[in-house]
């Protein structure tokens, strides 16, 4: 009998259109903005109108493919989707470099952060004016690897070895170009007013508004709240593992009256799961599919981080708990757990993601969150 349900934020409260949005965006800032390797061909903007948003998404992520390859794949952050993209045209524009410039794979070696893009930057003006980036070679490249989760981030220094012919071990979660482009990333979805508090510095070109006052709900707003009430009132306890940080997470969804209904001990974001990383680097990476964000929903922030950490798993009672999740990621974090799964079909794939859930035997599948109640 089910008495804790976990849910996922985004793909199943909240789209995730914004998120694809302010990633692309970051991937688009990397590659032409002067401030980073500053390629020719794109006139860079922190204030791009709705339509040249579109353009740029459809364009970094292939129409989606890519998108939808990373997220088959166990890549449920947004944080990694960039890191993937932008590295991937790093090392084929220093391929292109080397010939002109052998050193230039050394820098594939060691840590990137502003300096050494600059001198990317510098380089490519140089010797390859006329690179083009390929978005769509992404998938083609990562599909000859068996590469899943975290390890995808790993079979960069492949891909690198492969187009550059240098041993590396620089492409990883743990690592300064991870951590740029996280904080870029946050620029972008938090905007100029909101990014200092949640990265601890202003954003690196103003002009950036931010998409967390433009969220878009799935179901109306109105009708989610009558469901979590509803739930509440037979006793569930409610709660949230999301890779959302805690401002991302907190803001829409008090502003959407909908906060209020969860357990506030049992809100878990992708701020908690950092927590968890700085504190067991060697656990890391623990974004979901790692399981850490439900485990730490069950037992409460309020736990010590080394509970969540060590936590025996199976759990032994594994039918009372529910986790909801549109993706592939939150399905293989409830089978680490050992607990029982809803997918909901309003991620990214939609209807199409029905087949792949009913191969993966999730518990049960539902058309959006609404239709929770009739499996309870």
């Amino acid at each position: 009998m089910i008495k804790t349900i976990l849910f996922d934020v985004d793909g199943v409260m909240l789209s995730e259109e914004r998120y694809f949005d302010a990633s692309a965006l970051t991937v688009w800032e990397f590659l032409y903005s002067p401030q980073y390797v500053g390629l020719a061909g794109e006139e860079f903007t922190p204030a791009p109108e709705e339509a040249q948003i579109r353009r740029v998404r459809e364009q970094v992520f292939a129409h989606d493919e890519a998108l939808n390859f990373i997220k088959s794949r166990g890549i449920n952050s947004n944080w990694d989707m960039v890191f993937l993209a932008f590295s991937y045209q790093l090392i084929r524009l220093i391929e292109v470099v080397k010939t002109q410039v052998p050193e230039a794979t050394s820098l594939l070696v060691e840590q990137i952060d502003r300096p050494q893009l600059v001198k990317v930057k510098e380089w490519a003006a140089t010797y390859a004016p006329d690179f083009q980036v390929d978005y769509a070679a992404f998938t083609a490249d990562f599909a000859k690897g068996s590469a899943q989760k975290a390890e995808m981030l790993l079979y960069l220094n492949q891909i690198a070895k492969e187009r550059c012919g240098i041993s590396t071990e620089m492409f990883s979660r743990n690592s300064d170009l991870w951590e740029l482009v996280q904080k870029t990333f946050q620029e972008w979805y938090l905007g100029d007013e909101r990014v200092a508090a949640s990265i601890g510095r202003e954003t690196m070109q103003p002009g950036k508004k931010g998409f967390l006052s433009d969220e878009i709900p799935i179901v109306p707003p109105q009708e989610m709240v009558e469901l979590f009430r509803t739930l509440k009132e037979k006793g569930y306890t409610l709660g949230i593992g999301t890779g959302r940080p805690t401002i991302e997470t907190h803001v829409p969804l008090s502003e959407l009256n909908i906060l209020e209904w969860f357990d506030p001990n049992r809100v878990v974001t992708a701020s908690h799961v950092l927590d968890a990383e700085e504190a067991f680097p060697s656990f890391a990476p623990m974004s979901k599919p790692h399981p850490y964000s439900y485990v730490k929903g069950l037992l409460g922030l309020d736990s010590p981080i080394s509970d969540a950490v060590h936590f025996s798993l199976p759990i032994e009672n594994g039918e009372e708990v529910l986790i909801v999740g549109d993706s592939l990621a939150d399905f293989l974090a409830a089978r680490s757990i050992g607990c029982k799964f809803a997918a909901t079909l309003t991620g990214l794939s939609g209807q199409e993601a029905r087949s792949k859930f009913e191969e993966e035997k999730a518990d049960f599948i539902l058309d959006d969150v609404r239709d929770i109640l009739s499996i309870l």
